[in-house]
């Protein structure tokens, strides 16, 4: 049995497309609860509120990596001017 090893990989475009996509979604559900507010039960305003932390939190988590990245290019180059 050959030793294989796989790696996964993400690009910067897969990974914004994704979150366009999640962020899409919650821009509908609010739409969507804003339109029928009368009708609104609390429990739709929990998950509401649920599902925004949760592109917030993704968000966070994207601008985060890109910082790194970034860091890690930085550091990278100012290595190599040494």
């Amino acid at each position: 049995m050959a030793d294989e090893t796989q790696w996964a990989s993400l690009s910067f475009n897969t990974l914004i497309s994704a979150y366009i996509q999640i962020q899409s979604q919650v821009v509908s559900m609010v739409q969507d609860l804003a339109s029928n507010i009368s009708s609104a039960t609390p429990g739709e305003f929990l998950l509401l509120q649920f599902a925004m932390s949760q592109v917030t939190q993704i968000g966070e988590s994207i601008s985060n990596l890109v910082y790194q990245v970034s860091s890690m290019i930085m550091n990278s180059v100012r290595n190599q001017k040494t």
